[in-house]
């Protein structure tokens, strides 16, 4: 495995343009929980540390990960967000559900982007263990939130700069 003995999260922040001028909406799966409450209060906690207003980091729940795409999408739709973080935890079981779930939320993730022209960006673990889903949300291989809030910062600036705000 890739990430065996990495902490993926250990990124230097300090590279990372400034999160103060921007808004940003999270929209986090209640379903494994334990996992996806970690990635959203990582994502939370970095766009601060980024220097975001408490007040422009809006968070909402949505029962699983199938629904996450038309959740950034009605917040998009409800304010002048500059990036959305989509959290969720989709753990490989017995049927092929797994496999119909990941796709159609990835899929359901990159359409929002495109058709908004926000940048919705995708934190949602599909692993094929529950340990190795807590492995990234805040374990040895550190939190995908704090990950997903970076990225979701810097194209924030990119979209600025590029005068599409």
């Amino acid at each position: 495995m890739a990430t065996a003995g990495k902490n993926l999260s250990q990124l230097d922040k300090r590279s990372t343009p400034s999160a103060a001028p921007f808004r940003f909406g999270i929209v986090s799966a209640e379903w494994n929980a334990e996992i996806t409450d970690p990635l959203t209060k990582g994502a939370g906690e970095t766009l601060i540390e980024l220097g975001a207003r408490r007040y422009h980091v809006d968070v909402k729940k949505v029962p699983g990960s199938f629904e996450l795409p038309i959740a950034a999408k009605m917040l998009i739709e409800s304010n002048d967000y500059d990036a959305v973080i989509a959290i969720g935890s989709v753990i490989q079981g017995e049927t092929r559900h797994f496999e119909f779930v990941c796709q159609a939320v990835a899929q359901g993730v990159k359409d929002v982007s495109l058709e908004t022209g926000v940048p919705v960006i995708f934190c949602v673990l599909t692993d094929d263990t529950l340990e190795q889903a807590k492995a990234r949300s805040g374990g040895k291989h550190g939190n995908k939130g704090v990950e997903a809030a970076v990225a979701a910062v810097k194209m924030a600036h990119l979209k600025h700069q590029l005068g599409q705000n």
